[in-house]
């Protein structure tokens, strides 16, 4: 007969693994063999075991050689036994197992009430697109940074977009707008948080039914975009966040098309619209020839993001 092998507790864990390098060969092997799915801030089992093993502990998450051979106190291999045993277990992705996610090295609280923050846009506010230090040929959305009075974050969930920006923007008061009130509590923390609440306003509704008739120089959006096939595909992990901010109709651009046909009327003269709305590139292509979509390349994407001027989105 062969021997069932039954899987080591997390507290057989603890006393077994000594170090950092003991946990994350560990993490690796276990999240290999469950098969869990990435796709939250990292893409690979190393990359996630890193990630669990460094924050669970405090460590600053992009120094790993100077800890990888530290020895841990008991107390300390117990909370990541049970973290990464939790991992696996529960499919919950690792911030929420954490309360942090990481956007641009910056850090926000998270937890099931809003989708984990993995925006391109945050690359994209960081970029020379918006410095205003672009030179020759170099692409500038924003000349002055400085010079940009509002902005506008529609589905803000925990609104990191809306802190970044306020970065970004240094003089900008900065609206950020969500359906649900639970993300809304969640980002209300995040505002406190980074100490931005005099320039960071929270307002619970759809889209820009709250703003009423304000207009902003940017309008920032990550709105939800799965489409129904992708939705009912969902690896375990991704089912544990709130549907209502993945789900995009159909073909995943509902709310995206509602975005294109409203911003104009909330665009200053000179502003725009930044968009991040998936892989349905040729859907919006095809459904508005009219509009001279700029596409925006980032570190991992091409075509997933866009940037329309209020003159260009009058088009729609």
């Amino acid at each position: 007969m062969t021997e069932l092998v039954t899987e080591p507790t997390a507290a057989q864990v603890a006393t077994e693994l000594k170090t950092v390098r003991d946990f994350i060969r560990y993490g690796v092997s276990r999240f290999t063999e469950a098969g869990v799915s990435y796709g939250h801030g990292t893409t690979t089992a190393f990359d996630e075991a890193v990630f669990m093993v460094l924050e669970g502990l405090r460590l600053p998450i992009d120094q790993l050689d100077p800890y990888y051979d530290a020895r841990l106190t008991t107390p300390e291999r117990q909370k990541l036994a049970e973290l990464l045993h939790a991992r696996v277990s529960t499919r919950k992705p690792a911030p929420y197992l954490l309360n942090k996610a990481y956007i641009q090295g910056i850090p926000f609280y998270v937890d099931e009430r809003v989708i984990v923050p993995r925006s391109y846009i945050g690359e994209l506010l960081f970029s020379d697109l918006f410095s205003g230090e672009g030179e020759g040929d170099d692409l500038t959305l924003v000349e002055d940074p400085t010079a940009v009075a509002r902005v506008l974050d529609l589905c803000t969930g925990s609104g990191c977009l809306a802190i970044l920006a306020s970065t970004v923007f240094p003089e900008a008061e900065v609206d950020a707008v969500d359906l649900s009130a639970q993300a809304l509590e969640v980002a209300k923390r995040n505002v406190a948080d980074h100490g931005v609440g005099e320039r960071v306003h929270l307002h619970q509704g759809d889209l820009f039914a709250p703003l009423k008739t304000r207009k902003y120089d940017v309008i920032i959006t990550n709105p939800p975009y799965v489409d129904a096939d992708a939705m009912a595909a969902l690896p375990a992990e991704f089912r544990t966040e709130p549907q209502l901010a993945l789900a995009g109709g159909p073909d995943g651009l509902d709310i995206v098309r509602r975005i294109i046909k409203e911003a104009p009327k909330h665009l200053t003269p000179e502003g725009g619209l930044l968009c991040e709305f998936g892989t349905g590139r040729e859907i919006l292509e095809a459904e508005y020839p009219d509009l001279d979509f700029l596409w925006l390349e980032t570190a991992e994407s091409f075509g997933e993001v866009f940037w329309l001027t209020r003159d260009q989105l009058k088009n729609a």
